[in-house]
């Protein structure tokens, strides 16, 4: 940024008049230079100087913003969204080239050649379509020499509802959910999911060979189930390669840690979804959402054959529901324990609890989401190194202050660890595990031990 920009922002009242050394040279402080950056970034998702500015002048009046300025700041999240649907088109089509593993562009049936046909949808579509878990894995694949379309499934079932609900009804309830912590609008996160029910629906209409890719954690064991249930309605049969292993690699954590060459090793070994699995699937999809964790707690205690590794992961899951003796989560204990020897960091506590886990599942976002629950009210589990109760989780708030909090037990969290008090007393809960509700009057607990739900409260 040149002087002549910082004076020109100076004369529209963008910054203030700075500062001068005794030598005469203007100084710009680091608030300054981070208000800059988000100048920059504001005009690179096309805002233009005068919404910045007027912007500006509503929050300096501390009042509720204006009728006026509330529309025009919802035309710019739509404008904005449509942004970023047309560079994650554009950042799909550059991935295709990268992984396209045609002959030649000028014949490519993968779509890698969306620029060399100005724009125009490609005239013979993929013949096949990979399904995997989220963009690490989806771009890997995307090098393979295998071709194809990549489909990355992309949402957190284990967290937030998955009520027994019409499709259409579900997805809005997950879109909504999802924008509620701040992971988007709710329209925008809806279509996204109805577009990827569509690219799936389409190739199985179309006849063309589906392909997914799973491991055999938690979050990958929900997808997959959602995956097969909704094929099953297409009567469609598409193939599975699900792992939970690979050679050579004795701490394996999940598809997205191979190289391309690596994945493509995994191609042989794909199979077809059987009637038996695809009915399996749709059984234990249909358990999740269902408004009691009964017929769930049943499939999470038996070895399903058809899908080998779903028992465990959904054991995982129901461990999220307050335990008998202290009514903390799987995570949250684990939490508690990481502050407690000596994690005093967000990004440190997650690192602890992440190698607590035999099959690591939860994004960063989501453990700090239980950190912040721990950390609200005068009952508070956590708190801050100087004694003040944790803010919301990013991405509603900052990420990076965040991640530089000082954490520390408070005396009521040390008693909840040691089994002396009941998190679930203390702080109330407000929380789904797949279609149940979990709330202080109709808490359902899950005993690790006996392997059995407990219905009653604590105490």
């Amino acid at each position: 940024m040149n002087v002549e920009t910082l004076r020109y922002y100076e004369r529209r009242g963008l910054l203030p008049t700075p500062a001068r050394t005794p030598s005469g040279h203007r100084r710009y402080d680091e608030e300054t230079v981070r208000f800059l950056g988000a100048i920059k970034e504001a005009q690179a998702v096309g805002f233009t100087l005068a919404e910045i500015a007027e912007y500006l002048r509503a929050a300096r009046r501390s009042t509720a913003p204006s009728e006026a300025l509330r529309v025009r700041m919802a035309a710019k999240i739509d404008q904005t969204d449509a942004r970023i649907a047309a560079l994650r088109r554009m950042r799909d089509e550059l991935a295709r080239v990268v992984g396209c593993a045609c002959t030649s562009l000028d014949h490519c049936t993968c779509g890698a050649a969306y620029l060399a046909r100005r724009g125009a949808a490609p005239t013979q579509g993929p013949a096949l379509l990979h399904i995997t878990n989220g963009e690490s894995a989806g771009n890997t694949l995307r090098q393979t020499t295998l071709g194809g379309a990549v489909l990355p499934w992309q949402d957190s079932l284990h967290e937030g509802p998955v009520p027994a609900q019409s499709r259409h009804e579900l997805l809005r309830t997950r879109a909504r959910f999802l924008a509620e912590c701040g992971w988007g609008r709710e329209q925008a996160l809806l279509s996204s999911f109805e577009r990827r029910d569509r690219q799936l629906l389409d190739a199985l209409r179309d006849d063309l060979q589906v392909v997914l890719w799973f491991e055999h954690d938690l979050y990958d064991q929900l997808q997959l189930l959602d995956v097969l249930a909704l094929a099953h309605t297409e009567a469609g049969a598409p193939d599975l390669i699900v792992v939970g292993s690979f050679p050579g690699r004795p701490s394996f954590a999940g598809l997205g840690e191979l190289t391309a060459s690596e994945l493509e090793t995994l191609w042989p070994s794909r199979g077809r979804a059987t009637p038996a699995v695809l009915e399996a699937a749709t059984s234990a999809w249909t358990a999740l959402r269902a408004p009691e964790p009964t017929t769930l707690a049943e499939w999470a205690t038996r070895d399903t054959a058809e899908l080998p590794f779903l028992a465990p992961a959904l054991r995982r899951m129901l461990e999220e529901l307050p335990a008998p003796a202290d009514g903390l989560s799987g995570t949250e204990r684990r939490a508690l324990h990481a502050v407690a020897a000596g994690a005093h960091s967000p990004p440190a506590a997650f690192v602890a609890v992440q190698r607590l886990e035999q099959a690591p599942f939860l994004g960063d976002a989501w453990f700090y989401r239980a950190l912040s629950a721990l950390g609200q009210g005068k009952t508070r589990l956590l708190e801050t190194g100087d004694g003040a109760p944790l803010p919301p989780p990013p991405p509603l708030s900052d990420s990076q202050h965040f991640a530089r909090l000082q954490l520390r037990l408070t005396a009521t969290g040390e008693h909840t660890l040691r089994g002396e008090a009941d998190r679930v007393e203390l702080l109330g809960i407000d929380r789904w595990i797949g279609g149940t509700h979990i709330t202080s009057e109709n808490t359902w607990r899950w005993d690790t031990t006996e392997l059995k739900l407990v219905r009653s409260s604590r105490r």
